[in-house]
């Protein structure tokens, strides 16, 4: 044991590690990376946070540096909660501190899965509505901010997160709120104090920039969320923390608003043979305000079907084509008008399940079928590297013309699936990750994947932030004003550049590629 793991298990209530064994096993994550950190800790309160990083913070005043990363349940897809330093992860701090039932407010501690929450909250007959793995931890959904498939009817975690508690770069513990410009001048030199000064003459200083990132908010890479930090005299910092990645502080407390539990959604499932027919079906359903509204490609579901999975009732031997999923969750006799129209905008050439008690398990063994497709591959590993990137409605068709040209081009099959409401697009292809030239095949793969994508109007970070690997493509496209103006936002908070100083702005291409893994670990269900 090192003298600076045996120091933290004298100075926290939880634990420092540094065996082989336990390094070995934060050292990836569910991204295509593998970086072996040098010790491991777990804390158990809010204060054991505090004293860490107010212990490395000290360290890098003495010019001895060791970066930080922020671990939920280990399930980031662009390697943000991986480092070279310390891992601090959260799984310890996972309770539910609280429940105002008549406001409809939860406190909990960052480390709590929304699974665990929302069986919490289902006593109360509330729910917080997220599609997201439900092993995923609020902290890392406030980090990552991904739009999932109910972003569209429900807002996704943004909407629903109140107020957080934050440690900063140098152990000092925040609550964020909105408040006048008397914070500017609140007493005592204290970071905090600096932030809000320092961010405060930012904005003022660069209108333009400020103008210029508002106007592509579907962008996560950087620090897009400023614009809502500070507006009209006021100032709040909880907007920062949004696809923050664990940059900008840690999370360790959140309050949310829940919202009472829904019906149960009715699912339909619609296959089709050709692109326009699914299209048509796509435009008629999205005015129905369907809780999720997804397409897949046919190629998908035939590889879980030679994997054992039973779907000949939604493929039907069709060899090409495009599987659409949607559902409602009005309740009642909305829901089956909703179904009924949605039903109107299917030809006769396709097929069409409606859930009820005959159809319910085949839909199950479909939206199964996902996953068993995500998580086994017979050639390779399906990493996320072209995973959720935006691209607007209107443009899906002639992306998906130009990702066939793509396919083509690079010899690797790209079937794409994704909300059509939200405009959240993934690509899974399999990769070897054995092979010499990995680096090279994931660099191309992401770079003429960022241009396709920019061709028709989207961004590669759309529904998830840049992390370290789509950070090699979005630090050389960004604009060099916007990007000046983001490494600012990170210097403000963290002056030392201790928390994931390599994670998106600070990333290294070279170290990114280097540090592709080349053994497969194991994948959890999403």
């Amino acid at each position: 044991m090192s003298k600076i793991t045996k120091y933290l298990n004298q100075l926290i209530t939880g634990n420092a590690f540094d065996s082989s064994e336990i390094l070995e096993a934060y050292s990836t994550d569910q991204s295509a990376l593998k970086i072996n950190p040098r010790l491991v800790v777990l804390p158990e309160s809010t204060a054991d946070i505090q004293k860490l990083m107010q212990f490395f913070n000290q360290l890098s005043e003495k010019n001895v540096r060791i970066p930080v990363a922020v671990r939920g349940s280990g399930l980031d897809e662009m390697g943000a909660d991986l480092s070279t330093g310390a891992v601090i992860s959260m799984e310890k701090l996972n309770r539910l501190e609280e429940i105002d039932k008549r406001e409809r407010l939860v406190r909990v501690q960052a480390g709590i899965t929304l699974k665990e929450l929302n069986t919490a909250l289902l006593v109360s007959g509330m729910t917080i509505p997220i599609k997201a793995s439900q092993n995923e931890t609020i902290g890392s959904l406030i980090a990552n901010c991904p739009i999932d498939d109910y972003s569209a009817k429900y807002g996704g975690i943004k909407k629903y997160v109140e107020r957080i508690e934050v440690v900063l770069a140098n152990g000092e513990r925040i609550q964020t709120g909105r408040a006048g410009t008397r914070l500017l001048k609140k007493a005592g030199d204290t970071l905090e104090s600096r932030i809000y000064k320092d961010l405060n003459e930012l904005v003022a200083e660069n209108p333009n920039i400020l103008q210029q990132i508002s106007e592509k908010l579907s962008n996560q890479a950087g620090y897009p969320n400023i614009v809502y930090a500070i507006k009209k005299g006021t100032i709040d910092l909880m907007p920062l923390f949004f696809g923050s990645e664990g940059t900008l502080g840690i999370i360790s407390e959140v309050i949310l608003h829940a919202e009472l539990l829904p019906p149960k959604p009715v699912r339909l499932v619609a296959t089709f043979s050709n692109l326009k027919a699914t299209l048509n079906f796509l435009s008629g359903v999205t005015p129905l305000d369907p809780l999720e509204l997804n397409i897949f490609d046919l190629r998908i579901l035939k590889i879980a079907e030679e994997r054992g999975k039973s779907l000949s009732k939604i493929t039907h031997k069709l060899q090409s084509g495009y599987v659409v999923y949607a559902s409602f969750n009005d309740g009642g006799i909305k829901i089956n008008k909703k179904i009924r129209r949605a039903l109107k905008h299917i030809p006769s050439t396709a097929y069409s399940l409606i859930e009820d008690e005959k159809t319910a398990g085949i839909i199950d063994e479909f939206e199964n079928s996902i996953d068993n497709y995500l998580n086994a591959s017979n050639n390779g590993e399906r990493v996320p590297l072209l995973s959720n990137f935006l691209i607007p409605s209107g443009n899906l068709v002639p992306f998906l013309k130009d990702l066939e040209t793509l396919e083509q081009k690079i010899r690797l099959d790209l079937p794409l699936f994704g909300s059509f409401i939200t405009g959240n697009y993934s690509i899974r292809p399999s990769l070897r990750i054995s092979e010499p030239n990995l680096e090279q095949r994931v660099a191309i793969l992401l770079k003429t994947g960022d241009i396709l994508i920019n061709t028709h109007g989207g961004a590669i970070a759309g529904g998830y932030p840049e992390g370290r690997v789509k950070a090699i493509i979005t630090n050389e496209t960004m604009d060099k004003d916007e990007k000046a103006f983001y490494k600012r936002i990170k210097e403000i908070f963290d002056p030392n550049n201790i928390l994931t100083p390599d994670a998106k702005l600070g990333t290294d291409k070279n170290f990114t590629l280097k540090h592709l893994r080349t053994t497969k670990t194991p994948k959890i269900m999403l």
